[in-house]
């Protein structure tokens, strides 16, 4: 099947007139075919929720969850790997992204480099991924010669991968344990796969960070509590976080987060459990992170 074949450059009839419209109309029909998305990537969840499992059955193995992609899937890869450090405190390198052209290229070197399969198999056992590892694939086409090239090198170290496709019957699911095709249909502009693809990427991408963070204990109720205070709002944002986790009030909340160092987690369990600082870490240390077992909740 030749690029022109699959449904991602398929043009949409809706939308042949676009130069045509009134911004108003082309506002409103975008939001359209937007709306289609959440039900594609829901249609997906039992394929989502198993490619999730076996991501936490590597991370809590000492593994790492490697994503690899080219063009706008890379760079949403790359966001979603950035943001679990700050929001979920992973481990530096514990969650990487690997693009092609290398996160600092530009844009046209970008996308020149998404055509060489050979760069996809050197970033991968540059990086070391091996058995430990899960690693996930994201392309729009599902045929990205970068992506394949990753792929195949990570299946050869025995990792376990995944792919993010909008094509049914894709290259890249040939290849990999765990396929999730979110098939949104054509795009407003024919090709632009940053639109409708891109928007069920990411949110299929929140959703394996998000919820693989969860099952790792790196939330308590639905609270950020490993957030890194780093600045005055999330400071602020992890004061709230302890009050609402412990209902103490806010001179108890104060003094806790000062014996912790700032830690919510620390923090929390100090209150909830009735214990000093250093029991806390010691409690957390033998709940392998998890504030509920930590303060025997």
């Amino acid at each position: 099947m030749g690029l022109g074949d699959l449904i991602t450059e398929a043009r949409s009839t809706e939308t042949c007139d676009l130069d045509l419209r009134t911004t108003r109309e082309l506002v409103e029909l975008m939001n359209r075919q937007d709306a289609a998305v959440p039900a594609a990537v829901g249609s997906q969840a039992g394929r989502i929720a198993a490619a999730v499992d076996a991501i936490v059955d590597r991370l809590e193995a000492g593994g790492r969850l490697v994503y690899v992609g080219a063009g706008t899937s890379g760079r949403l890869a790359e966001l979603d790997a950035y943001e679990c450090e700050a929001t979920f405190s992973s481990d530096p390198g514990q969650v990487v992204a690997l693009v092609a052209g290398g996160s600092t290229a530009s844009a046209p070197q970008q996308a020149a480099a998404e055509d060489d399969a050979e760069a996809g198999r050197r970033d991968v056992q540059a990086a070391g991924v091996g058995a430990t590892d899960a690693v996930v694939a994201v392309s729009a086409s599902g045929r990205t010669p970068y992506v394949l090239g990753s792929i195949e090198a990570a299946a050869s170290a025995g990792a376990a991968t995944a792919a993010i496709v909008c094509v049914p019957d894709s290259e890249l699911a040939r290849l990999v344990d765990f396929e999730i095709p979110v098939v949104v249909g054509p795009e407003l502009l024919a090709g632009s796969t940053r639109l409708k693809a891109g928007t069920a990427q990411k949110l299929v991408l929140n959703e394996i960070s998000t919820i693989a963070m969860i099952r790792l204990g790196k939330t308590f109720d639905n609270l950020m509590v490993d957030v890194q205070a780093t600045n005055e709002k999330l400071r602020q944002r992890v004061h709230r976080i302890v009050t609402t986790a412990t209902g103490a009030s806010a001179e108890q909340v104060d003094d806790a987060l000062a014996a912790a160092d700032g830690n919510a987690k620390v923090a929390i369990v100090m209150l909830l459990a009735a214990v000093e600082a250093r029991a806390a870490r010691e409690r957390l240390a033998a709940a392998s992170g998890n504030v509920r077992l930590a303060a025997g909740q």
